[in-house]
């Protein structure tokens, strides 16, 4: 990485080391490792925040053991490392494999034995920090054998901890049982549910746009606020993920949790303090003040052919591997409301979907137009109406802030046009290189679980979505597909807003 290249941990102080630690990752031959863990964790070794006493295991069913490091090393030159990079070597010095079926006693014992071997070699002292990147069915099994193997147990002073990756259950039900089954095991100060949309700075910025800033804080309720509108778009189909999408649609795969974790940030009260325990406490808090979802506040769609970067775009029904009469939604648009003092009467507006006009995610804050004597008497001009004031948080790409205001033409009369302050993140810290994992691997390296799920949020959230989706099962529409690829989705979600006297910004 070059100098003026910065991650998202390059201003982190000394004191946000962690002990000396071994990450054993479950699925190490997925995709994931390569692309986003290893990169991830050599932007931390770049940056100064990895132990010297550090080790990285893939776990996996493949024999990979001899071409395992160097493929990795591959990884992390492709994720901005560069070849001449002094501290890449001694990194790809420290990583391993190991293989094993994720039901065989056996291979957990001598991975058990392994990793004591890491330990005496290279001062690791029994930290541990397990990464299940492995499909849903395997969470349990492994839990189960590494608890078999006592090594949910740290030692002396040492730590153990596991992160599962999302999704967590595909309904309430689920959900509970997964995480009670994870708890038979682990204790829940050991648990990390992840959810990468939380490594992404622009969504922790969120929290420090919001309390960090007395400019804002005060107006932030819906005293001021007229409504909230959060975007997730992408341009992209489902990428021949067919028997997955099948399976959860766009209310599984982001809407239950990207979206929700976004819209905590946005919308939580102040936390007592940046504790993970308080933080939870407000997401939880917040989810549990929203009201019931029907079919009446939401919206689903589901693609058909069009044109996306001007290029034909097949239907959702004509992908790979998708029934060919699906009723799985690729869109999905809801509004919320929320019985707290600060948002009731204020909606927010989600709304997510595939093959939809481009890639984006972004949230705007829309404020009420206020009464003002002031400005009686003002002209409009070729301004086309007096500008409503707007935050614009923008997520991904171009990530940024603009704020939409009004102001005085320069003229004898008093004509007032809208204007925006912008910033830009490139602008202000140069290239942005993390991928959005660095943060999290060192939190959870650290114990620190404030950017991490609780069951208790994700209970929540799925007690929240769970009814919805069983009454969309009964009723199965009849209108799919509903929206051309390449545009914003079916005319109900205008129709969604407009109940309200809303339409949705253009992102």
């Amino acid at each position: 990485m070059s100098n003026h290249e910065n991650t998202s941990t390059s201003s982190q102080t000394q004191s946000r080391k962690p002990e000396p630690t071994v990450v054993v990752i479950f699925g190490a031959s997925g995709d994931l490792t390569k692309r986003k863990l290893l990169p991830a964790l050599f932007h931390l070794e770049e940056a100064g925040l990895l132990p010297e006493e550090f080790a990285v295991v893939g776990v996996a069913r493949r024999d990979l053991s001899a071409t395992f490091a160097p493929d990795m090393r591959k990884g992390i030159l492709d994720g901005g490392a560069m070849e001449d990079d002094p501290k890449l070597a001694s990194f790809v010095e420290k990583i391993s494999y190991h293989t094993t079926n994720f039901d065989d006693s056996e291979g957990y014992a001598k991975l058990k034995a392994k990793l004591e071997g890491i330990d005496k070699e290279k001062g690791t002292k029994g930290n541990r920090l397990f990464y299940l990147a492995v499909a849903p069915e395997f969470f349990q099994e492994i839990v189960d054998k590494l608890g078999e193997q006592g090594m949910d147990k740290a030692q002396g002073d040492a730590h153990v901890r596991v992160i599962i990756e999302k999704p967590f259950g595909h309904d309430l039900e689920s959900a509970k049982a997964l995480n009670d089954g994870v708890a038979k095991v682990f204790k829940e100060e050991q648990i990390f549910r992840i959810d990468h949309y939380l490594g992404k700075e622009t969504v922790q910025n969120i929290f420090v746009f919001r309390f960090g800033n007395a400019l804002f804080e005060p107006l932030w309720n819906s005293e001021y606020i007229d409504n909230i509108q959060i975007t997730a778009a992408e341009s992209i189909g489902i990428e021949g993920r067919g028997p997955f999408y099948e399976k959860a649609g766009v209310s599984r795969d982001i809407l239950q949790n990207h979206m929700m974790e976004m819209l905590a940030f946005v919308a939580m009260d102040k936390p007592k303090s940046n504790d993970a325990k308080d933080v939870i406490a407000e997401k939880v808090k917040l989810f549990k003040a929203i009201q019931p979802l029907t079919e009446e506040n939401t919206v689903r769609g589901q693609y058909g052919k069009g044109t996306v970067d001007g290029k034909d775009a097949k239907p959702y029904r004509e992908e790979d591997r998708v029934d060919p009469k699906s009723v799985t939604e690729t869109f999905g648009a809801v509004k919320l409301d929320i019985d707290t003092p600060r948002w009731k009467g204020t909606p927010i507006y989600l709304r997510a979907g595939k093959r939809l006009a481009k890639r984006v995610t972004e949230v705007v804050i829309q404020f009420k137009q206020q009464a003002n004597p002031i400005l009686e008497g003002a002209k409009e001009g070729d301004c086309q109406g007096l500008p409503t004031n707007l935050i614009r948080l923008r997520i991904q790409p171009d990530e940024g802030i603009k704020i939409a205001f009004g102001n005085k033409r320069p003229t004898p009369d008093t004509v007032v046009c809208p204007v925006e302050a912008s910033f830009k993140y490139v602008d202000a810290f140069g290239k942005y290189t993390a991928n959005g994992y660095e943060r999290l691997l060192l939190d959870a390296m650290l114990g620190d679980a404030s950017l991490f799920t609780h069951r208790d949020a994700v209970e929540t959230a799925w007690s929240l979505y769970t009814p919805l989706l069983e009454q969309w099962a009964k009723n199965p529409p009849a209108d799919f597909p509903n929206y051309e690829s390449g545009t914003w989705g079916p005319k109900a979600s205008d129709e969604l807003l407009a109940k309200s006297n809303h339409t949705w910004h253009a992102v």
